[in-house]
């Protein structure tokens, strides 16, 4: 799951960096993204990162919350 981050920034200083980031052929979000990986790299130690890649790649392991069978089960086992 992803969260938003919102940020405050002077509408002058916005409108030159996406200008300039155009030019680049990259946009703020772009930007953004990479540098919050680099700011979690340096940050978050390593053991808690890669418990946070194990526990991303497991699948739930939740059963449905529906236990009855469907009506058509029902049906193919009569």
């Amino acid at each position: 799951m992803k969260k938003s981050v919102t940020v405050s920034v002077n509408e002058k200083k916005l409108s030159a960096i996406e200008m300039y980031l155009e030019q680049k052929n990259t946009t703020l979000a772009a930007e953004l993204e990479k540098y919050v990986d680099q700011l979690y790299g340096k940050v978050v130690p390593q053991n808690v990162r890669d418990f946070i890649d194990m526990m991303s790649d497991r699948k739930p392991a939740r059963k449905p919350k529906n236990l009855a069978p469907d009506e058509s089960e029902k049906q193919s086992e009569q």
